[in-house]
């Protein structure tokens, strides 16, 4: 017996196409992909996460299963006229989910989990460990001054 799929996440957004237009055909999925299929039978599958955006054009049937496939992979669905000429409706990408807003906020809020974010940024921004024992308007300072040197170099 086959394993089920596990459950399906977010594609970041660099790593996706931007807006794919779609038009006169029957939206669905199969094996857990989106599939267009249009008039005469022909199959164009649509990788899972890989659009940002579907513009979905006169002539779109969408299945029940498509519009949650696109749900759980933060695929935003936009019903437009011909050409994008007009907006319908559309989706709210993410399923208008508010935990990671949330989860920055608690960071925010934290004054020990915020001197830990502010130093990795320092560490990702600059390739080298932040000093020890210094603020987060401390580091602040460091890195403003790092980065007008910079500007000055230039």
């Amino acid at each position: 017996m086959s394993q089920p799929l596990p459950p399906l996440k977010p594609f970041p957004i660099k790593e996706r196409l931007s807006v794919l237009f779609v038009e006169r055909c029957q939206l669905d999925v199969l094996d857990g992909a989106f599939v267009a299929v249009d008039a005469t039978g022909v199959r164009t599958h649509i990788p899972v996460g890989g659009v940002a955006c579907l513009m979905l054009e006169p002539g779109v049937r969408v299945s029940h299963a498509a519009c949650k496939l696109a749900a759980q992979v933060g695929t935003l669905l936009v019903w437009v006229g011909e050409a994008g000429v007009r907006l319908y409706s559309a989706g709210q990408p993410g399923g208008a989910r508010a935990d990671r807003l949330l989860y920055q906020a608690r960071l925010a809020l934290d004054e020990d989990a915020r001197l830990k974010v502010v130093r990795e940024m320092y560490r990702r921004r600059f390739g080298e460990e932040p000093p020890q024992k210094r603020s987060v308007e401390q580091l602040r300072g460091i890195e403003g001054a790092r980065v007008r040197a910079r500007a000055i170099q230039r």
